[in-house]
């Protein structure tokens, strides 16, 4: 895709170097500096787009904190949106918890005292009257993909507010960096609608609304102002919701997925690629999917997202519906979702154990059982852990949930590191080095018995960019649990541990752009089955996806 008309005509001199989109900086040739209006604003070296790419690396490299690199980033990409993707697509590996998970997390904590300049919308509650006009004042005018969030449960930071703006903004940047869309088609926005963090509040620099969260009526109400106006004013654009605390999450995706193109990414993006990573993990340790038994570890909307998948998963491997519930332990706070708790949700309850399940259990105490009775009462081959817990997977739940499976599959999912319910290092020695393991966040390689093991993050970067290019270039008008469980199985076929048995359950990192074509088609071809997008033939899709790709090179 070129650059858009908006941001290649009318610009002229000092403006053309202030738009990110047009700025080439030191690459504009000497034809273009005369005939722009750029001779005596540029230093005279005229410089190739991998000279200047190596000259910032140089620079990025020179900062020590990650919170630094992070905002050195940020303000590249605020000057020169080509160099920028250039330079992260280059270094994807090492640059991707900069520019997302762990290290934006810190971002969003310190948004306000980091700001430097605007990118995305701020829709703040005293404008809920004028939202369709501030969705007017967004800085182009197509928009392929917005991601919003309210800014309540940022990672496992909790309440940030108007600073949660920083993970719409990251998410956005791996769009165009993996899914390959166009950065001016792209739009961050943050529902800022007060904020229940005292430290923020009381904080002189906070740049958000400075007011305790709205209540659950106006806030159902302003978000249903917000949806009306994006049907006004951006109709057919993929809307992810990111980010929203689990009594808002949910209902706000049942409440729109069948109104507007949509997705909640950590509910269903969550759910693709952990279970695209299981499916990987279950056939290298020689299973099937019919045959195991899960335990989670958190029950707030990400885990039963990831349940609710992989039950998908179990009934397509031969398991009635009733008998694949029964075959999920999930543990919250408050213990094992069991049928007399009156604490559940509808979504939880589906998960709820009977009383003559847990009736013959040998217990640690006379609450709920909780994860350690799980684990000692049930042969479970697959833990999962969503629940922001650190250290919660312990050495003695470890070493038991072993002596009873070959091959456990653990996956400590929580971000950021900081909150993982395990280090994989100690999951490896726990287990003799048997485990199958994957993570929330980046972990340095295994070494077990003599060989590195790369440690597989489990991130959603390997599905909602692909998703997002699969449903762009299909021009599907919904999102189906159909195209996810696409991109799941997709995602699951790519798994190097398929055919090595030291190897990660998940691609490559650097490899991220390449995965993303194959599993946008799986997601495409599946928006055409299903009918929410124009009919085309697979190949045909297949080349759609990878023409749609946007490449960051510098148009003459």
């Amino acid at each position: 895709m070129a650059t858009t008309p908006e941001t290649a005509a009318r610009r002229y001199g000092a403006a053309l170097l202030e738009n990110p989109l047009t700025n080439k900086g030191t690459a504009f040739s000497a034809t273009e500096r005369r005939e722009l209006g750029l001779d005596g604003l540029l230093p005279p070296v005229i410089e190739s787009l991998d000279q200047q790419a190596a000259r910032a690396y140089e620079a990025y490299r020179g900062y020590d904190a990650n919170l630094a690199k992070h905002v050195y980033l940020r303000a590249l990409q605020d000057t020169n949106e080509v160099l920028f993707y250039n330079l992260l697509i280059e270094h994807v590996e090492e640059l991707l918890p900069i520019v997302y998970t762990p290290t934006v997390g810190l971002a969003c904590q310190r948004f306000s005292k980091i700001y430097r300049r605007s990118r995305g919308l701020f829709l703040s509650y005293p404008h809920r009257e004028r939202l369709a006009e501030l969705l007017r004042n967004r800085p182009n005018r197509a928009v392929d993909v917005i991601v919003v969030t309210d800014g309540q449960r940022i990672l496992g930071l909790g309440d940030q507010g108007a600073g949660g703006l920083g993970i719409p903004i990251g998410k956005l940047s791996l769009y165009t960096a993996i899914g390959g869309i166009h950065p001016a088609r792209t739009l961050p926005i943050v529902l800022d609608v007060g904020t229940n963090n005292e430290e923020r509040l009381g904080d002189p620099e906070y740049i958000g609304w400075r007011h305790e969260r709205i209540g659950d009526d106006d806030y159902d109400d302003y978000v249903e102002r917000f949806v009306r106006a994006v049907e006004q004013e951006l109709p057919g654009t993929l809307l992810q919701w990111e980010d929203f605390a689990t009594p808002h999450a949910r209902p706000i995706l049942d409440r729109y997925r069948d109104r507007l193109l949509t997705f909640n990414d950590d509910i269903q993006g969550t759910a693709a690629v952990a279970t695209g990573a299981i499916t990987g993990a279950v056939r290298a340790a020689g299973s099937r999917m019919r045959d195991q038994r899960i335990v989670m570890l958190g029950a707030g909307s990400a885990g039963i997202g990831v349940a609710d998948m992989l039950r998908v998963q179990m009934a397509t491997d031969g398991v009635f519906d009733a008998e694949a519930r029964r075959r999920f332990y999930v543990v919250d706070v408050n213990g094992l979702l069991t049928e007399h708790r009156t604490d559940l949700t509808p979504e939880q309850r589906v998960y709820a154990q009977p009383a003559e399940t847990i009736a013959g259990w040998t217990r640690t105490g006379t609450r709920a059982p909780d994860l350690a009775d799980v684990i000692a009462n049930v042969d479970a081959t697959i833990l999962i852990g969503l629940s922001t817990a650190t250290g919660a997977f312990s050495e003695p739940i470890i070493r038991e949930m072993a002596r009873k499976v070959r091959r456990p599959i653990i996956f400590p999912l929580s971000n950021p590191t900081s909150r993982s319910e395990a280090d994989p290092a100690d999951l490896a020695r726990w287990t003799e080095g048997r485990v199958l393991v994957a993570t929330g966040s980046p972990y340095p390689p295994l070494k077990i018995d003599g060989t590195e093991v790369p440690v597989a993050q489990c991130n959603n970067v390997f599905i909602f960019p692909a998703v997002g290019l699969g449903i762009v270039t299909s021009r599907a008008t919904r999102v189906t649990d159909g195209m996810l469980q696409a991109a799941a199985g997709a995602l699951g076929e790519l798994s190097p541990a398929l055919t090595a048995e030291r190897a990660s359950l998940l691609p490559p990192i650097g490899g991220l752009r390449g995965a993303a074509v194959h599993i946008a088609t799986a997601v495409a071809v599946t928006a055409v089955r299903e009918g929410v997008a124009p009919h085309a033939g697979a190949d045909e899709l297949r080349a759609r996806v990878a023409a749609t790709q946007w490449v960051p090179r510098y148009e003459n």
